[in-house]
């Protein structure tokens, strides 16, 4: 889940991936110059691909991280999606693996009944406070080594969570771990970026949103069959599990993307007026909030959903799991048709039809919830009602698919030189606006789906709004024959 203004290949010398205007270097529109960097202007896109270090002559910061090479050549390595897409699924994996097991947790705790959803707040509030400073820092170090030491925090805050004697424990604990987890949600979107532009960086975001959408399919129908063997903590185990396995992969085999002669210095006052100035750039604004309220309509599900169908519709945990796979479905294979589509039609347009489904879906999504409410008040609830729901929501979620992977690259189509800023300033938008949705919902009547739907029709007409403050001449170049493409 674009805007990118140039239209040629590199020059000759090049590595082939297809050129923007806003080159490295330049100082993207709207951005105040990072004049705290006394590095010379760094050389063209090929950069963060080669392996051959700093050019004659340049003067080296001493503390910055010795970077691995990067794949050489204009070959994406075939493994480095799978890679990238399985160090973001952190975040979608974490957040869903234990929702079935809300109920068990506040039992174990003693806590009260909706306690148990304190510890998915402080889980979105880590992610947001997390991006925002992950991006700077892998603009800075690199992006292998925060990822790194981000899954560190992450193992250690999800074994924290397995071991937590009460409620608070664990939403400080789940706090860290989210802190830490953002380093793989942002910064690989930043290293898609850092190899790609244009429509080959909507193919590869593509295919990274292919990725950890697999996982999450079975994420919660994995943590609902699991709670029927093993105690929630063994979830949080298995979490710790995951998180140690992304650190083996990242030191063994994970290549630096972001060359050191592109790095940028790292000074709070130049911090805030870069965000400042990359928030201000109209192409940044537009698609990043149009991100920002698809996490919106994506939390408002999620928060509600099981309260929807498990005890509205009386489904059991594990099947409404299976349920939430067949909504994950929809929007991996819409994000898949998004990724055939690349090249052959331009990706504003693909977020703009994207969106119209989104309306068009929010809205029958609410008059099936009225119509449900009105049926069940005349003593005539059938299970039969839930069938309609269904399929709106699947109108309604699955063209996230498509909004996702082009909302980001037009976000970060001009942020050349500040891609893991930028990608990390819209992140910290989808997960406070996330995280706001949580909260309405929580503080909604719980007894029909009618608010649960209402609040997304609402997220739906707000990414709709942001659209049209696009720029007018938003475009993606079209790939040149000679233009190596991700595979």
């Amino acid at each position: 889940m674009a805007s990118t203004a140039g239209t040629a290949p590199g020059a000759p010398g090049e590595t082939a991936v297809a050129d923007v205007a806003i080159r490295p270097g330049m100082t993207p529109p709207g951005m105040a110059p990072d004049d705290s960097s006394d590095h010379p202007p760094p050389p063209p896109a090929d950069a963060g691909l080669s392996a051959s270090g700093p050019p004659p002559g340049h003067d080296q910061d001493r503390t910055e991280t010795h970077p691995r090479s990067a794949p050489s050549g204009p070959q994406i390595k075939g493994w480095l999606p799978l890679l990238l897409g399985f160090l973001t699924a952190v975040g979608p994996v974490s957040t869903d693996i234990y929702l079935p097991a809300f109920p068990d947790l506040e039992r174990s705790f003693h806590s009260g009944t909706g306690s148990a959803s304190m510890t998915l707040s402080a889980w979105m509030i880590g992610l947001a406070l997390g991006q925002i400073t992950m991006g700077p820092l892998s603009d800075r170090y690199g992006r292998r080594i925060p990822m790194l030491l981000g899954m560190v925090g992450y193992t250690v805050g999800s074994v924290g969570c397995a071991i937590s004697t009460n409620i608070w424990e664990m939403c400080a604990f789940r706090l860290i771990a989210a802190i830490s987890a953002s380093s793989g949600i942002v910064i690989p979107s930043a290293c898609v970026r850092d190899l790609s532009t244009g429509n080959a960086s909507a193919k590869l975001m593509s295919k990274l949103i292919l990725i950890q959408g697999v996982v999450p399919i079975l994420a919660p129908m994995l943590g609902g069959l699991a709670l029927s063997v093993v105690s929630w903590r063994a979830i949080f185990w298995a979490s710790a599990i995951y998180g140690l396995l992304c650190c083996v992969l990242l030191w063994s085999i994970f290549p630096e993307t972001l060359g050191r002669e592109n790095r940028r210095e790292l000074h709070p006052v130049h911090l805030i007026h870069r965000y400042l100035g990359i928030a201000t750039t109209r192409s940044f604004l537009s698609n990043g909030l149009i991100w920002g309220f698809c996490g919106f309509l994506s939390f408002t599900y999620l928060t509600a959903a099981p309260t929807v169908f498990e005890h509205i519709f009386h489904l059991s945990p594990f099947h409404y799991g299976i349920l939430f796979g067949v909504f994950a479905v929809c929007m991996i294979g819409a994000s898949q048709i998004n990724g055939m589509l690349v090249g052959h039609v331009e990706a504003p347009t693909m977020l703009t039809y994207a969106l119209g489904f989104v309306v068009f879906g929010t809205l029958c999504l609410l008059a099936a919830s009225i119509y449900s409410v009105e049926v069940t008040r005349h003593g005539h609830f059938a299970p039969i009602l839930m069938l309609p729901i269904i399929i709106c929501m699947m109108l309604a979620l699955g063209p996230t698919g498509v909004i996702g992977p082009n909302a980001m690259v037009g976000a970060l189509s001009e942020q050349s030189q500040y891609a893991g800023s930028a990608s990390a300033l819209a992140g910290t938008w989808q997960y406070a606006l996330g995280s706001l949705a949580s909260g309405i919902i929580g503080m909604l009547p719980a007894e029909t789906p009618v608010p649960m739907a209402a609040l997304m029709l609402f997220g739906a007409f707000a990414m709709l709004f942001f659209a049209f403050l696009r720029p007018k001449s938003e475009t993606l170049p079209t790939p040149d024959p000679s233009v190596a493409t991700p595979h």
